[in-house]
């Protein structure tokens, strides 16, 4: 795990373990609170409020009776068990996808992921450069704003989490533009000219930059929690992804991650070369396979998808889990879930994602270390 760097930490109960990495036989694995190997087999994007569309609102007075608490204990958490997932990858929900106004649900409160009660990860939002954020002007790192802010969310957040033990780690943003964009925010570019790393001076200041963003953040949550991993952002690994970042990253993170809608043979080959450049373990943190219905827009995860995927995974040695992107509940904007917004499941592809959820386990629980 990462050092503090010379920054006080807040006091945290003693006697508490934790999640942290380990490598024994030439592969990664996390290593859970109690000891054993843990391969973090996550689902992203749940989201209460799709049980209260004007016309499923019944949904959620009657059978949950306006709970979140009921919701998460006695039908959620059940679920994701049962199902063979034994991580919460990302709560937060896709809810509006504008040009001019692109809408996560929020995070989840400390008391909701205690009503969860199973391992989890959790976003810190310490910046908004997103790649599909469209609204948010680029921040001054180096100003005293920024470091006022990060610890902000460090002391509101990572304060109240630090002695929990199903935390699994930090992740910072969803997609960091650091040398690309998107159509939505092309008004703002990216936080740095991909043209000016054609010359050693640019890369010099690219690095520059990455790396007090990266002290900063670090900095902050490790002023509050001194416990858990930092995942770092999640880089999206289609897009134009730069060296220096990384390198500068490297002192201040835990594990590599990345967003990749892609094929496995593509993800395997983005992890082994990421992991050959810097040596630390990687987590594939938002992905699918799906089918778009190009009418409706409507997207069905493949089975065969799922399964092809873990079934290449266990050959990245650095490969530490795999978070699906969900959703949960199917909304109206992700058009995408294990359940309808009628709470109607997706029989075919559950059934599949249990089988293989529960042979992914079996496999880590009888690798030879």
């Amino acid at each position: 795990m990462t050092g503090c760097l010379g920054v006080e930490a807040f006091p945290i109960r003693k006697g508490k373990r934790y999640f942290s990495i380990q490598k024994a036989n030439g592969r990664f694995f996390l290593k859970d609170p109690t000891g054993k190997p843990f391969f973090s087999i996550g689902l992203n994007h749940i989201d209460s409020a799709t049980l209260r569309y004007p016309e499923n609102g019944k949904i959620w007075q009657e059978k949950y009776q306006n709970s979140l608490k009921e919701w998460l204990t006695k039908d959620v958490s059940p679920n994701l068990k049962k199902w063979g997932f034994n991580t919460v990858g990302w709560t937060q929900e896709v809810v509006n996808r504008g040009m001019t106004n692109h809408r996560h649900s929020r995070n989840f409160t400390a008391e909701e992921y205690r009503w969860l009660n199973m391992p989890y990860c959790h976003m810190l939002h310490f910046a908004d450069f997103h790649q599909w954020d469209a609204e948010v002007r680029h921040p001054d790192f180096f100003s005293q704003d920024f470091r006022d802010w990060c610890d902000y969310v460090a002391r509101d957040e990572a304060a109240r989490l630090a002695d929990d033990p199903n935390l699994i780690g930090y992740f910072y943003l969803d997609c960091p533009i650091w040398v690309h964009t998107t159509n939505k925010n092309k008004w703002k570019g990216p936080i740095f000219d991909p043209e000016l790393l054609r010359t050693e001076s640019g890369k010099k200041e690219l690095s520059r930059i990455a790396r007090q963003y990266y002290k900063v953040t670090h900095e902050a949550v490790r002023r509050y929690d001194t416990n858990h991993l930092i995942l770092g952002d999640r880089y999206e690994a289609s897009k134009l992804l730069s060296e220096e970042v990384i390198q500068a990253a490297l002192p201040y993170v835990d594990v590599l991650s990345f967003q990749h809608f892609s094929t496995p043979p593509q993800i395997l080959q983005n992890l082994d070369f990421w992991y050959k450049k810097t040596g630390l373990p990687t987590l594939v943190a938002d992905c699918s396979h799906a089918i778009i219905d190009k009418n409706t827009g409507h997207e069905e995860h493949t089975s065969q998808g799922y399964e092809e995927i873990y079934t290449h995974l266990r050959k990245a040695p650095s490969c530490i889990g795999y978070h699906l992107c969900g959703a949960y509940l199917e909304n109206r904007v992700r058009k995408k879930g294990l359940l309808t917004e009628q709470e109607k499941p997706n029989d075919v592809f559950i059934q599949q994602v249990k089988k293989v959820n529960l042979e992914m386990e079996a496999w880590v629980s009888d690798f030879k270390r």
